[in-house]
């Protein structure tokens, strides 16, 4: 073992520590995953009070994590893209928008979900 290297064990802990320092910063710096958060407290409150199956509850809690995750990435695109060209160039434009893009259809794929599980329990 290279005595310079920390354990396995050690470096997955820090792993999960930068893992949990940028989610937090996403979180609490990010309008669109804040207002994310929001939308998937209400949708699992709405969960425990139409009471829905293990089944819905597993898609509901991966539609969420999908939205979110993709946020994320989007976000660190975003950042990446103007830490590299910082003025407004049209190729860093389009990546973004590609990225944008990306949370847009995960975002309508959960919307048609919810719609899936919660209409015919509203109706």
């Amino acid at each position: 073992m290279n005595p310079s290297k920390e354990p396995f064990f050690i470096n997955r802990i820090k792993s999960v520590g930068y893992a949990l320092k940028g989610a937090v910063y996403l979180i609490s710096t990010e309008a669109s995953i804040k207002i994310q958060v929001g939308i998937a407290i209400v949708i699992t409150i709405a969960g425990f009070y139409f009471n829905i199956s293990k089944t819905e509850w597993l898609i509901q809690t991966g539609m969420i994590g999908l939205v979110m995750s993709i946020e994320g990435v989007n976000t660190a695109i975003e950042y990446i893209a103007d830490f590299i060209h910082p003025e407004h160039h049209h190729k860093i434009g389009r990546i973004k928008d590609i990225s944008a893009g990306a949370v847009f259809l995960a975002a309508i794929t959960a919307v048609i979900v919810a719609g899936i599980i919660y209409i015919p329990k509203i109706f």
